[in-house]
């Protein structure tokens, strides 16, 4: 992959362990990569979006502010760990593993190079604010769809500390250990072939129902033809997505902003997003056509908008019963 303009790399890729104070590092240093962002970047903000939950094995953050992923990439395995150091304007990436190499090309993309902020103009004083308060932001794009898909559809009708326990059980079940000095306990997310042959029971022991089940093993049959959804525009992406059983608008959405940077997916569907939106941009409430009607001034950027919204945007108060955590493991 050919580096994208602005980026320094080495003869190769160079080790500087002067970067880092953190022995495991030091001691394997891994590939490296210095980035210098042509924009404000907040490293940790931008990869947030992965993060699966506070015990996401895939996904970390150190001490030293910062972050870990892991990849199953189209190299092999491999381990990232993304800083911005003093120089806040160079980013350093490390990484280890078969897929090391493959990690640190797609760096930038990563972390929004080619986020296109284009048309984006404040229409509301809030998102004025909250694209002041976050300047830092960007849409970035990991180029893994099927990583994308699966704890997508694990939280599919769910509340988030339901789908990250299952997320974190299959991880730590069926994952490899990551690839370097990566922190205790993460892992790769397993393969398409390994997700089509979990069993029934640790679908169940990791509380996840028939449906959502079939969903991931019917994806993993197919995943390299989902792959190739990178390749394709925002429409017929999610009309990709959307002919696979049990993936319906938002489940596209929430994997078209992770894996392609689809600046403009709207989580339709969502629980909560609607009632925020409406709160934060109208003091109301609304459903998703009125969510909808708010956001069609930015058009080609809502998604931008409710990522922002949902950083620092305000909700209605909460007066009505919340949605309850379920455990199948129990039935």
């Amino acid at each position: 992959m050919t580096a994208d303009p602005g980026v320094t790399v080495g003869p190769g890729f160079t080790a500087d362990p002067a970067v880092t104070a953190d022995p495991a590092v030091i001691a394997d240093a891994g590939l490296v990569r210095e980035w210098p962002a042509p924009f404000a970047l907040d490293v940790p903000l931008t990869l947030s979006v992965h993060r699966r939950g506070g015990g996401d094995p895939a996904y970390r953050t150190d001490a030293a502010g910062a972050v870990w992923r892991t990849s199953l990439t189209p190299d092999g395995p491999g381990t990232l760990r993304v800083s911005a150091g003093s120089r806040r304007a160079v980013v350093t990436g490390r990484a280890w593993g078969p897929g090391a190499g493959w990690l640190l090309d797609t760096l930038p993309a990563q972390l929004g190079f080619h986020d296109d902020r284009a048309g984006f103009a404040a229409r509301h004083p809030v998102v004025g604010e909250l694209a002041l308060r976050y300047q830092g932001l960007r849409v970035g794009r990991s180029g893994r769809v099927f990583e994308a898909l699966v704890p997508a559809v694990l939280e599919q009708k769910v509340v988030g500390r339901e789908a990250h326990r299952a997320w974190r059980f299959l991880l730590l079940t069926y994952g490899d250990p990551a690839p370097g000095p990566a922190p205790g306990g993460m892992r790769v997310v397993p393969s398409p072939r390994t997700w089509a042959r979990i069993p029934s029971w640790d679908w169940h022991r990791a509380g996840v129902e028939g449906v959502r089940a079939r969903t991931i093993i019917t994806a993993a049959e197919v995943a390299d033809r989902l792959e190739q959804a990178l390749e394709l525009g925002p429409a017929e992406a999610d009309r990709r997505l959307r002919s696979l059983p049990g993936i319906g608008p938002w489940t596209s959405a929430e994997i078209r902003q992770r894996a392609m940077g689809d600046p403009d997916a709207v989580s339709v569907g969502d629980y909560h997003l609607p009632n925020v939106v409406g709160w934060t941009l109208a003091r109301r409430k609304t459903d998703d056509a009125g969510m909808l009607e708010l956001l069609a001034p930015y058009a080609g950027h809502r998604y931008r908008v409710t990522r922002l919204i949902e950083l620092g945007g305000s909700g209605p108060p909460r007066r009505g019963p919340r949605m309850a955590v379920r455990d199948y493991r129990g039935f």
